[in-house]
């Protein structure tokens, strides 16, 4: 049987610790058998003996019509900031723990597969963020991400100071150990560790939520996605990064400002059509387990 649509498929894979990943051959095999070619990530090609054209992640969307990652969710985000500015989509398989991100089972691989190939498949728009890192007037560093931009202390640094502000208007001056932007995809991640609330994916939002404030009515709260945020370290407190989606980052000092805006970049991901977002939720933080 050949394929409806799409002729390239490029396969990111999580390092394994036995060295092998059965799934992958077996997805090999798949799209050799309906003619789809495939290219392979570096680590990919370590897990398996079928020799492909390989290419590293940065390269690879722009050279395949779907990314398949398999992995978790850490895995995915790696490859996300190189997708932005590609409309190629990508199809996350869960080999980790939780997999919000990587919604797909290994179980659902192949039906969402054929569903794709022949058009039928659920592709959802996610928004990106954009991080620029300002210095005496200088762009020092540019970054864009999925789920967030966090300011964080280094294990021995004091409280930070920072400011923040909202579409150019103060919202406050606080002190904390950090400070999470998230978009509602990255919701459910950090921000949801630090007590900031779920947001659906195609909500125009973002989170602010605060790690630790000193004044403990400095809540989460959420603004309009069009606003940019503006965040300056106002004071010498040691060591602090900025970082984003926990894959790449930069120290601050102080009197570096951080503008954090809605992207014009958007991640497309491959969704079962079997699960809505609310079933997610439920699925993965087994909210209803204990009612029968």
């Amino acid at each position: 049987m050949s394929a409806k649509r799409h002729t390239s498929v490029g396969i990111v894979a999580k390092p394994q610790p036995e060295g092998s990943l059965p799934l992958l051959d077996e997805l090999i095999a798949w799209l050799t058998e309906r003619e789809v070619s495939f290219i392979l990530d570096p680590e990919a090609a370590r897990l398996t003996e079928i020799s492909g054209k390989v290419l590293d992640r940065m390269s690879l969307p722009s050279a395949a019509d779907l990314v398949v990652v398999l992995g978790g969710d850490g895995t995915l985000l790696s490859v996300a900031r190189h997708c932005g500015s590609s409309p190629v989509p990508i199809l996350g398989v869960n080999l980790g723990h939780l997999g919000f991100l990587t919604e797909i089972s290994t179980g659902e691989i192949f039906p969402v597969l054929e569903k794709y190939l022949d058009g039928s498949a659920s592709i959802e728009s996610r928004m990106m963020l954009e991080a620029t890192l300002v210095r005496h007037d200088s762009v020092v560093a540019r970054f864009k991400c999925l789920n967030d931009v966090v300011f964080n202390k280094a294990a021995l640094a004091r409280m930070i100071e920072i400011r923040v502000e909202v579409g150019g208007v103060l919202l406050t001056k606080m002190r904390a150990d950090g400070l999470i932007v998230s978009t509602p995809t990255g919701s459910t991640a950090y921000n949801l560790s630090a007590g900031g609330p779920i947001l659906t994916p195609g909500m125009d939002g973002v989170i602010i939520t605060p790690l630790c404030p000193h004044t403990l009515t400095i809540r989460p709260l959420i603004v309009d996605g069009r606003a940019p945020i503006t965040i300056t370290l106002t004071k010498e407190s040691g060591e602090v990064f900025l970082t984003a989606d926990g894959q790449s980052g930069h120290p601050v000092e102080m009197g570096d400002r951080v503008r954090i805006e809605k992207s014009s970049d958007v991640v497309r991901l491959v969704t079962s059509r079997e699960r809505n977002y609310f079933a997610l939720l439920r699925e993965k933080l087994g909210w209803g387990t204990q009612y029968p």
